[in-house]
């Protein structure tokens, strides 16, 4: 019975391994950007090096695509110029690298009302993968290997432009 109990856990362990998100690769072989910019209608990213676009991508958005962000919970993405202020390698989202929103803009055309903030480019978690539609509480989502790759290549700094 206790070779039974042994065999049956080492199994399980292995089921958990396999349905948990692997490691992030942080890759050093591709080229830095210099700037990204977004088009949320095409839900596109491109990203920069100079005036040459080194990578394209496909992103969800939040559930409520379409206008520029003016509150939180309000589900829309900022439209504007930004930059990445932060990176994120224990996102509850695989990876995930800052936009600077609020900017003073927002703030003044918030009101009273808070602006929000947190905006990110992340990954997508394991529950999210089958997902056709945007979901996002306002943030960018692209697949896992995707985020890995934007994670290395763009800096703190890199100007972002998302345009609606």
């Amino acid at each position: 019975m206790r070779v039974f109990n042994i065999v049956a856990m080492f199994c399980i362990a292995l089921v958990l391994a396999a349905c948990s998100d692997p490691k992030p690769i942080f890759r050093t072989d591709l080229p830095k950007a210099t700037a990204l910019v977004l088009y949320k209608a095409e839900r596109r990213m491109f990203l920069f090096q100079g005036n040459r676009v080194i990578k394209e991508y496909d992103f969800k958005l939040g559930f409520a695509p379409i206008g520029h962000k003016q509150f939180e919970g309000d589900g829309k993405t900022p439209e504007g110029q930004y930059f990445i202020d932060r990176k994120n390698p224990n996102s509850q989202f695989h990876l995930s690298v800052g936009i600077s929103y609020p900017n003073a803009a927002d703030r003044r055309a918030a009101g009273a009302r808070s602006p929000g903030g947190d905006i990110f480019i992340h990954g997508t978690p394991s529950s999210y993968r089958f997902f056709f539609k945007d979901w996002t509480w306002g943030c960018v989502a692209v697949s896992n290997s995707e985020i890995e790759e934007i994670y290395a290549m763009v800096d703190i700094g890199t100007p972002i432009w998302i345009y609606p």
